[in-house]
């Protein structure tokens, strides 16, 4: 499925663009804030191609899509109105609004300033690395090359108001050059002169009609830009309704900056620059105090914070002590959290029989290895669950000794090898000895906790080898003996048999990767020589896609299995495919559910080798396939089931 059709199937699904109230994105997924969390169907958007996981966390629809998020979510825009993209429910366009946690509200908010802002500070934070590695290794010390390439590395912190002035100013909906404009009061030369000024001239505050302006250097500062530019989204309205019409476009700006400018250096610049301060202070004592335990704890919760969506709610935390301090002591969890899940992943990958399993655990645990760790959690440690925590373990143990011989980064950027120049400690070996022992250990408990295919006791082998021996000889038995769909049924409940005829292939040869690495569920492809699906079981039409590609069924007895028909055919919007059901429908075992043009699909430039996955296979000990390859009819059997 291409960005674009993906955009508008999520669209659809979240309730559409009526429904939406806000929309942000972060390195991996797409942050939706909608009137009503009722009309956004979870189940359609987790099984949709293209989506690692739906869930609702913190009072979003939070989409995974993985790398590609950024595309997807300029394609949403392209297909919304501009009042959607980052920004907060308003009066305008929230309906009814409902009540959402005010801890929620603040950190949402602080993620969707953060968020849009992330690509320079992680841009900026890998050239300090490089140079760091440069100077370290004694090359081109004192050169006008590592004076610039130190330079590129500082100059968002030395600017951070101005790029916290524009993302805030999207997310509060008010004029982005005004608030600009606010950031260049904290940052103009009267103000950070005179304060660097302070210890030889004595001033340190300027009269203003009585009330003093105190002098402090705001370059680096976080809350005191969000707090103005906050505070200016209602100023700026209200101004605005006060002043005639035909004045607006003179008046107005010059009121708001006459009030707003004086305000945030009066008020909101010196509690802001406080309040970080104490936030920094405090995170640093903490650590200084109860170092090892607080390190302990926050790597083991990293995972699951990056599960609900909250790991970017702790980056003002860490930008503030970057910049206040030099260094950060936050960012080296990450980094324990980040390996601990490689190492998960490339344990499932020696304990996984599956083929597929082992290629998705493999490729994720690099990617895991190099800051991205989405891929990893969802697609492979979160789907064996006991992976996920020995990987939590890991990271919280490497984390309370980083912790105490005093790890921190001295800048913002993707927790991962690439960024290991960033890192300093007692001992610069003692980073390495905690990336070797994050992975390493990661790994080892995985392998003692194990994964549940491996460890359903000789009782549930012996009867995976016994349904292996049934369906080999189903497969073997002429088609003329095959059995019927009333004869599966009768043989075992948990008997899936094929809903067409054609040519059987692994799944891993499905080129989406979705159904190839099994996200969507574990199960087998069939290459159709006939335009036909038929029911495999009795039970009803959970889902049926408007353009009729894709089938979701729910068995009586709970097994649910999809039967998408093709690769990206959902751009096809319907053309050569007709269904005889509707969506909440009850079916029999052999009824006709769609038919389809096999050759007018070809013709087309599509490729109709058609998935039929499990998507429920967790409440399963195993989903076993008929076979790899050969001929399969309409209602052989298929897909054995272990309870």
């Amino acid at each position: 499925m291409n960005n674009k059709d993906l955009a508008k199937n999520v669209l659809d699904l979240v309730g559409g663009e009526q429904n939406i109230s806000g929309l942000t994105h972060c390195a991996t997924r797409l942050r939706f804030v909608l009137k009503d969390d009722n009309k956004a169907d979870l189940k359609a958007l987790d099984q949709l191609e293209g989506v690692l996981r739906a869930q609702n966390s913190g009072g979003q629809v939070q989409i995974v899509i993985g790398a590609k998020v950024d595309a997807v979510y300029n394609e949403v825009r392209s297909l919304t109105s501009d009042r959607i993209g980052g920004s907060e429910p308003s009066a305008e366009n929230s309906g009814s609004k409902k009540k959402r946690n005010p801890i929620n509200v603040v950190l949402e908010t602080i993620a969707g300033i953060f968020t849009p802002v992330l690509p320079a500070l992680v841009g900026c934070g890998m050239i300090k690395c490089l140079a760091t590695v440069i100077a370290a290794m004694g090359y081109l010390e004192g050169s006008g090359f590592l004076t610039i390439i130190n330079m590129i590395g500082d100059c968002i912190f030395y600017f951070l108001p101005f790029f916290l002035a524009v993302s805030a100013a999207h997310r509060f909906k008010t004029n982005p050059y005004l608030a600009v404009a606010l950031a260049a009061g904290l940052m103009h030369p009267t103000i950070l002169n005179a304060a660097s000024q302070i210890a030889e001239t004595g001033v340190n505050s300027i009269d203003f009609l009585g009330m003093p302006i105190l002098l402090m250097k705001y370059s680096s500062s976080v809350i005191p830009i969000i707090l103005a530019v906050w505070i200016m989204s209602y100023l700026y309205p209200l101004v605005n309704r006060v002043i005639p019409k035909f004045l607006q476009v003179l008046l107005t700006p010059m009121i708001v900056l006459f009030i707003m400018v004086p305000v945030e250096l009066i008020v909101l610049g010196p509690v802001g620059s406080h309040i970080g301060d104490w936030l920094t202070n405090g995170i640093n004592s903490l650590f200084s105090t109860a170092g090892v335990l607080a390190g302990a704890i926050l790597g083991f919760f990293k995972p699951i914070m990056v599960m609900f969506g909250m790991h970017y709610a702790i980056m003002p935390i860490q930008v503030q002590q970057v910049a206040t301090l030099g260094a950060t002591v936050l960012l080296p969890t990450a980094l324990a959290a980040n390996l601990a899940q490689a190492g998960a992943a490339f344990g499932v990958f020696v304990l996984t029989k599956s083929k597929t399993m082992k290629s998705a655990a493999a490729s994720s645990g690099f990617t895991a290895l190099f800051g991205i760790t989405e891929p990893a959690i969802y697609g492979v440690t979160l789907k064996y669950k006991r992976p996920f925590f020995a990987g939590c373990l890991a990271a919280g143990i490497v984390s309370g000794f980083y912790s105490l011989v005093h790890t921190s980064a001295n800048a913002i950027s993707l927790p991962g090898l690439l960024a290991l120049g960033t890192y300093t400690s007692d001992r610069y070996i003692y980073v390495v000895i905690g990336c070797i022992a994050a992975i390493v250990l990661g790994f080892v408990f995985t392998l003692i906790a194990g994964i549940k295919e491996n460890v359903e006791g000789a009782q549930s082998k012996q009867q995976a080898a016994d349904a292996v021996a049934n369906i080999s000889t189903t497969v073997a038995t002429p088609a003329t003996s095959a059995p019927s769909v009333s004869e599966a049924s009768a043989s075992s409940d948990m008997l899936i048999v094929s809903p067409m005829t054609g040519e059987i292939k692994p799944i891993s040869e499905v080129e989406d990767q979705a159904f190839a690495q099994e996200l969507m569920g574990k199960g087998i492809a069939v290459v159709p020589t006939e335009g036909k699906v038929y029911a495999p079981f009795d039970g009803v039409v959970e889902a049926l896609y408007r353009t009729k590609h894709a089938i979701g069924l729910k068995a009586a007895n709970g097994v649910e299995i999809l039967i998408h028909i093709g690769v990206d055919t959902v751009s096809l919007k319907g053309k050569y495919f007709n269904a005889h059901i509707q969506q909440g429908q009850a079916i029999k075992a052999g009824d006709l559910l769609v038919e389809f043009d096999p050759e007018g699909i070809t013709a087309a430039g599509y490729n109709t080798i058609t998935s039929i996955v499990v998507t429920n296979m967790q409440q399963y000990g195993d989903v076993l396939t008929t076979a790899t390859s050969g001929p399969i009819r309409e209602s052989e059997a298929l897909i054995k089931l272990i309870p």
